[in-house]
């Protein structure tokens, strides 16, 4: 065993920023599940193969410097998505979908200092995969979208149905 695989991977908080340096932000905690997905609007979007997306509660999302614009954006849902970019160097570093609107925020992976840290858990939207992308054996594939149900940890379904209480309109 070398050296570098005995080292634990790194844990929360996780720090990221944009590609000029000018935005910098912390995740407090793990996220509460990272898909990649592959998907023609990600692909357009990112200008790649795909998007990693670590989905996490926004209030455990801090903005440590500068400034971001959140830049409504058109989705494949029809519903859009709010995309928070770099004022400077227009850098998208994470997104707001209709779902869970802005209490849930979905952080490029790709903008963290360390994005081995978070490798995805799924991979979603595969019937549109570009053909020489080759998907690693052990993490699940999903034609399309997926439930959470069925596939998060049951942590993440806690904090999930936590938020979604908290989300819900008081009864009357």
């Amino acid at each position: 065993m070398s050296q570098e695989d005995s080292v634990a991977p790194p844990t929360a908080p996780y720090e990221g920023g944009c590609t000029c340096r000018q935005v910098r932000y912390r995740l407090a905690s793990s996220p509460l599940f990272v898909n990649c997905c592959h998907c023609r609007w990600c692909q357009r979007e990112t200008g790649s193969a795909f998007v990693i997306n670590a989905m996490i509660e926004s209030d455990r999302v801090s903005l440590l410097q500068g400034d971001i614009d959140m830049v409504d954006t058109p989705s494949l849902s029809g519903k859009g998505q709010k995309i928070a970019r770099c004022q400077r160097c227009r850098g998208a570093l994470w997104s707001h979908y209709a779902g869970f609107g802005t209490a849930v925020s979905f952080v490029r992976v790709g903008t963290l200092d360390n994005p081995d840290a978070l490798p995805p858990q799924v991979h979603i939207f595969t019937e549109s995969k570009q053909p020489w992308v080759q998907l690693p054996a052990g993490t699940p594939v999903m034609p399309q979208y997926y439930k959470a149900s069925e596939i998060w940890p049951a942590e993440s379904l806690e904090r999930r149905a936590a938020l979604l209480a908290k989300l819900a309109p008081p009864s009357a």
